[in-house]
């Protein structure tokens, strides 16, 4: 059975839509998206969004009991004001003493704010 990044990846060959478009529309680089592909878990802000520029419904695929046993990264209500960063809230859904788990859900919370820190700058200095 393929993990949450290899059905993001299939879904997206199987859209039409380039990944060039994609990662233009979601603010992040190449690098970031395949890297993406490789996860086995993918926060479901980041599938949400990819749904929608590419017309796609991941609920059948990514189940809440998929999502339970990793790392969650929700984004808050964005507010009005115009160029402010979304606040995220990181919540951990299971404590477990397998160290490699705990070094993965370390990284997954390293990556979102490494791309939390691109969407600021994007913000503030604007694309290339």
């Amino acid at each position: 059975m393929p993990h949450q990044g290899e059905i993001l990846q299939d879904a997206i060959k199987n859209s039409g839509i380039s990944i060039t478009r994609i990662v233009e529309e979601l603010g992040i680089t190449r690098p970031t998206i395949y890297r993406k592909f490789k996860d086995e878990t993918v926060d479901y802000s980041f599938v949400k969004k990819v749904g929608d520029i590419i017309n796609c419904d991941f609920s059948a695929e990514f189940t809440a009991l998929q999502q339970a046993d990793s790392l969650i990264v929700t984004p808050v209500v964005k507010t009005a004001v115009a160029n402010t960063v979304t606040p995220r809230v990181i919540q951990t859904l299971n404590t477990d003493p397998d160290h490699s788990k705990q070094l993965l859900a370390l990284q997954i919370k390293y990556i979102a704010l490494l791309e939390a820190y691109n969407e600021l700058l994007l913000k503030v200095y604007g694309p290339k």
